[in-house]
């Protein structure tokens, strides 16, 4: 449940933000009748992205044994690549979101209400396929079906509300800080499914030996079982008995990759990097 909710908080959010930048521009330059024509392209990007999410989460669900090993370790290094892929590139790419959204607004306005639903469905359903990927790849044996499916209800109701919020009050919202943290955590979780990866394939390959013994078990206690464990379990990839080369792959992708985030960090300039999505979205 934590995973889900933190992925739906993050990715909610972005959603959040690129309607509020399509409906705030279109606001500034009085195209308000264009509104419904924004909201018709995000609703069926949302029930597309919906649909999909539990068709592939049914299909997936039927297959046992190697199959399921090959689909699971493949689902979980696809969704860490591109997790750690987003979160480089919204910190990169976020001052220049707004006028990348008013650009391509533009050229469909000219054309038709049609193609500025399209505009609104391509920048939403991107987002939303991301999140169902991801939300697949944070299900686990102590957190799968409803738990993830209220995590993630509960973080999409929370984005939806610091959206507004950030809306409204402007400036007074710290972007950059929000993505800071997430991302910091987003880091970690990718970690976890990089491991959850290498998990699955060493079962397919039936790789044994020393690198596949446990480098602890942990018999009893909160991180044994109970809802601590399986928060852990989903939100960081914690498991009660790691095999070394699970625990190796882990800080593998951790030490690197949060090494390169907090550098990256550091370099920027001390200007916010979202200051100018944020002055669009000022009413």
């Amino acid at each position: 449940m934590g995973a889900s909710f933190l992925i739906t908080l993050r990715e909610g959010l972005e959603i959040s933000l690129v309607l509020a930048i399509l409906l705030a521009y279109l606001a500034k330059t009085d195209r308000r009748s264009l509104f419904p024509a924004v909201a018709v392209g995000a609703a069926i990007a949302a029930v597309v992205c919906i649909v999909a999410g539990v068709v592939f989460h049914l299909v997936v669900g039927e297959f046992v044994g190697k199959t399921e090993q090959a689909i699971e370790g493949t689902l979980a290094l696809v969704a860490a690549a591109l997790l750690t892929w987003m979160i480089f590139w919204m910190r990169t790419h976020s001052r220049g979101l707004s006028n990348s959204l008013h650009g391509k607004l533009d050229a469909a306005v000219g054309q038709s209400a049609t193609a500025v639903a399209v505009v609104a469905f391509v920048a939403v359903v991107r987002e939303g396929f991301e999140t169902v990927l991801f939300l697949l790849g944070a299900q686990t044996p102590g957190s799968s079906g409803s738990a993830v499916i209220v995590g993630g209800l509960f973080g999409l109701g929370i984005s939806a509300v610091l959206g507004v919020t950030i809306y409204r009050s402007g400036s007074r919202f710290n972007l950059r800080r929000f993505f800071q943290i997430t991302g910091l955590l987003l880091v970690l979780f990718a970690a976890g499914l990089f491991a959850k990866a290498v998990h699955e394939f060493r079962e397919l390959l039936e790789i044994e030996g020393a690198l596949a013994r446990p480098l602890w078990t942990v018999t009893s206690g909160p991180l044994a079982s109970g809802w601590g464990h399986d928060f852990l379990q989903g939100l960081f990839g914690w498991s009660e008995s790691p095999e070394r080369i699970r625990v190796v792959a882990y800080f593998a992708y951790l030490i690197p990759v949060a090494t390169a985030f907090f550098a990256g960090g550091r370099s920027r300039p001390a200007a916010a990097p979202t200051k100018e999505l944020v002055t669009t979205l000022m009413p």
